[in-house]
């Protein structure tokens, strides 16, 4: 069963923050990586230490995807943030966050 993807009002502006090529890119890489398995641990798909943004990552490219999983009562990945990594930083909208 596929999971439903809903995306925040947060990772919505961020969205606007990328170029439009990005855009597409990213949301390309939401369908093909969070559709069907969103919480099975991959090269680019990651559980993250504990933090304060979400519990999961999807890395396309120099992109980073932020999210978190449910799955009762039927499963839904909600996207938290999206951004640019930029060495040992990550751009989430217009701020910058250490790694």
């Amino acid at each position: 069963m596929p999971y439903q993807i809903l995306l925040s009002e947060e990772a919505e502006i961020h969205l606007q923050f990328l170029t439009a090529r990005d855009q597409r890119i990213v949301i390309d890489g939401i369908e093909d990586q969070l559709l069907y398995q969103a919480s099975v641990p991959t090269r680019n798909r990651q559980p993250m230490r504990p933090n304060d943004i979400a519990t999961w990552k999807l890395r396309i490219g120099n992109l980073r995807v932020y999210y978190d999983i449910e799955e009762e009562p039927e499963p839904i990945v909600q996207i938290l943030a999206i951004g640019v990594k930029e060495r040992n930083q990550v751009r989430i909208g217009d701020r910058y966050l250490e790694l």
